[in-house]
């Protein structure tokens, strides 16, 4: 005899698994289109920028003089101490134009130039700056005549008269012995021997007097104090 099948209740409704909702992203596409179209505009137009800047710093440069090598005061100036170099435009500075190079090759320096500075116009003079009106005279200075490595032009000193070659007689006692008031306009360099040329001014009665002595090698130099 067999046996009745139970009935397997039917689920119902509130039995049932719920079903999940499905999700969706929304769309992103066109948010990163926008994203990189104004980064793109950022670029362009820092880019712009930048192009701009670098035009206009380029257009305000200005091609000047500058000085090619050290020049003393007192020298004329040559082609190779004069160089072109190119600048900002700066209303606080006046170097000379570089189309005025021809103009300055010939004049005096009134001060001593350094290599790489710009040369301006109050730096140069038709005459030497130093004792124009002046007598000069070009001393031979051998060593331990003069301060070793100390004369400068513009420096003020006394031209002593030394005793004359085998003379036994010293300076004190001889009566010719005398110091001439001059001013240096130039030192050359030392020769082998340390020996030097010095361009000194002096006055026009003193002029004769000290270029006797000198061509006797009698003239020994004594710099004066600078704060005189």
């Amino acid at each position: 005899m067999e046996s009745p099948t139970s009935a397997v209740p039917r689920p119902t409704s509130s039995d049932r698994r719920p079903e999940l909702p499905i999700t969706t992203t929304p769309p992103v596409k066109r948010e990163r289109r926008w994203s990189v179209a104004a980064l793109c505009i950022v670029l362009a137009v820092v880019c712009a920028l930048g192009a701009v800047w670098a035009v206009s710093s380029a257009s305000s440069r200005t091609k000047v003089l500058a000085v090619a090598r050290d020049v003393p005061a007192g020298q004329v100036l040559t082609a190779g101490d004069v160089t072109v170099a190119e600048v900002s435009a700066d209303a606080t500075l006046t170097p000379l134009p570089a189309s005025d190079k021809a103009s300055v090759v010939g004049k005096r320096t009134a001060v001593e130039l350094r290599q790489g500075g710009l040369l301006l116009a109050s730096q140069l003079t038709a005459g030497t700056g130093l004792g124009d009106d002046k007598q000069q005279v070009g001393v031979l200075v051998k060593r331990g005549q003069a301060p070793a490595g100390t004369l400068f032009p513009g420096d003020k000193v006394l031209a002593v008269t030394t005793p004359a070659q085998g003379s036994t007689t010293t300076a004190k006692d001889d009566h010719s012995a005398s110091a001439i008031d001059a001013v240096v306009v130039s030192v050359s360099r030392p020769d082998a021997s340390g020996a030097v040329v010095v361009n000194l001014a002096v006055g026009t009665s003193d002029g004769p007097t000290l270029a006797s002595l000198a061509s006797q090698s009698r003239i020994a130099l004594v710099r004066e104090p600078r704060s005189n």
